[in-house]
């Protein structure tokens, strides 16, 4: 399975949980992960994966706004699958706060993301990388 190229542009890998890749928004203003099930057939919307695949993407996901919750205190957690510019199905996972750009509208369409240097995307992704890890051992 390839990932949709608009992803790997907007992304930087985190790794790998059971059904899916794990990717970092290229955003610094949010902390905002996205996962995207790995099929071995086309999918654009949930309904489309098996019982099984549609289980385990709900239990990455649950896990996925755990650590959110824990790692940022988040007023309130976005999950949304929309898929209007890739259609690859994936799962937006996005902290909001009260302080944020977009507060308490969208974060799609408010204004040019805010890429993470090099040093703060390479951090952030080692923390989810450690966090995933001991949650799933």
């Amino acid at each position: 399975m390839e990932l949709h190229p608009q992803l790997l542009n907007d992304t930087h890998r985190i790794g790998r949980l059971p059904l899916s890749h794990c990717l970092l928004m290229d955003d610094a203003r949010y902390p905002w992960i996205i996962l995207v099930p790995e099929l071995d057939h086309p999918a654009r919307e949930i309904y489309q994966l098996d019982a099984l695949q549609r289980q385990q993407l709900l239990e990455e996901s649950c896990l996925i706004q755990q650590l959110l919750n824990e790692q940022f205190d988040p007023k309130k957690l976005n999950v949304g699958a929309l898929g209007n510019i890739v259609p690859q199905l994936h799962l937006h996972h996005i902290a909001r706060n009260e302080d944020d750009p977009a507060w308490p509208g969208p974060v799609w369409g408010h204004s040019e993301r805010l890429p993470y240097t090099e040093e703060m995307a390479e951090s952030r992704i080692q923390l989810f990388q450690k966090l995933l890890q001991e949650k799933l051992q």
